[in-house]
């Protein structure tokens, strides 16, 4: 795990959306709209991505990395309603369980 940037003492948290170039073949899969991840860096994101979306298989190639996302800017008939905790580090978006 890398060693978070701090303020004050306390670890800081960066919000990612991530989208994905899948080609001419979008999977039916949430993953399809992007990702949504919390994390200390993007190396950080992108690891949690890897270990928790795509478990077991090979991540796309990565088509944009938005860092300190609002989240009111994303999909709000599918994003919003679906995602956990995006105070929280990990993947919020698909919201897997943990």
């Amino acid at each position: 795990m890398p060693i978070p940037h701090r303020v004050h003492g306390h670890p800081v948290l960066i919000r990612f959306w991530v989208e994905f170039d899948w080609g001419d073949q979008a999977p039916k899969r949430a993953e399809r709209l992007g990702c949504g991840v919390t994390a200390f860096d993007r190396e950080d994101a992108l690891r949690l991505i890897a270990e928790v979306a795509f478990a077991n298989e090979d991540m796309p190639l990565i088509r944009s990395v938005t860092e300190n996302i609002d989240i009111r800017t994303l999909d709000p008939g599918h994003v919003l309603p679906s995602m956990g905790a995006p105070s929280e580090r990990g993947v919020w978006f698909p919201n897997y369980p943990r």
